[in-house]
């Protein structure tokens, strides 16, 4: 059959404009280059007349001038009119790109969502609710045990009149504490005037260091 009726034309991709995109940008940078090369030409041809007088000569090299010009302006017009193709076309591949992504965050959220729901079937509330309950009780439990722990015993009974009265005679007897004027009445002898073991005499009768009379035997 296939030598009969030959064999079908395999069916050629579909245009890609990431493709499509990289041909034109290329082609343009090709028409930059030609630019490049008559940019240099003209200045040859600049030069050349700023040396040259005026004949019919230099009107040959205007001619020629001239028409790299011409050349010059078609090329620049090809490669803004490219430009801009390439431009609108990675505006389009922006905006195709942009669309299948928002299609793939739709479809994982719709994913997430419906594994959310298959989850939340297996979550029974009041479970929760009678597990916060229990953890209540048995915490006010353990704060009892711990106040039983701490418990102290043969502690007399006070109140706050018993406070008052205590910190009151606390204040007096920081008070009394703090005067040293009983110590006014308290005769004490002044430092000995002479070394220790040295006689003297006092009114007739012999005295020790401190001015005392010494006993005699």
């Amino acid at each position: 059959m296939n030598r009969l009726f030959g064999r079908g034309k395999a069916k050629e991709p579909p245009p890609n404009l990431t493709d499509c995109i990289g041909n034109v940008d290329s082609r343009a940078d090709s028409v930059e280059k030609k630019i490049a090369r008559l940019d240099a030409e003209l200045v040859k041809y600049k030069d050349q007349m700023k040396k040259m007088r005026e004949g019919p000569a230099k009107n040959a090299v205007k001619q020629k001038a001239l028409r790299v010009l011409k050349q010059k302006k078609m090329y620049e017009a090809q490669s803004s009119n490219l430009r801009n193709q390439a431009f609108n076309m990675e505006q389009a591949n922006y905006a195709t790109q942009t669309l299948k992504d928002t299609k793939t965050t739709v479809a994982a959220m719709k994913l997430g969502v419906k594994e959310m729901k298959k989850e939340y079937k297996h979550i029974n509330i009041d479970e929760i609710e009678d597990l916060q309950d229990d953890m209540s009780d048995m915490l006010e439990q353990a704060d009892e045990v711990q106040e039983a722990l701490g418990r102290t015993y043969g502690m007399p009974d006070m109140d706050e009149d018993d406070l008052a009265a205590e910190l009151d005679a606390l204040g007096d007897d920081i008070m009394v504490d703090d005067d040293a004027s009983y110590l006014d009445d308290v005769n004490i002898p002044n430092a000995p005037e002479k070394e220790p073991g040295a006689e003297t005499v006092k009114d007739g009768l012999p005295v020790d260091e401190f001015g005392l009379p010494q006993m005699t035997t």
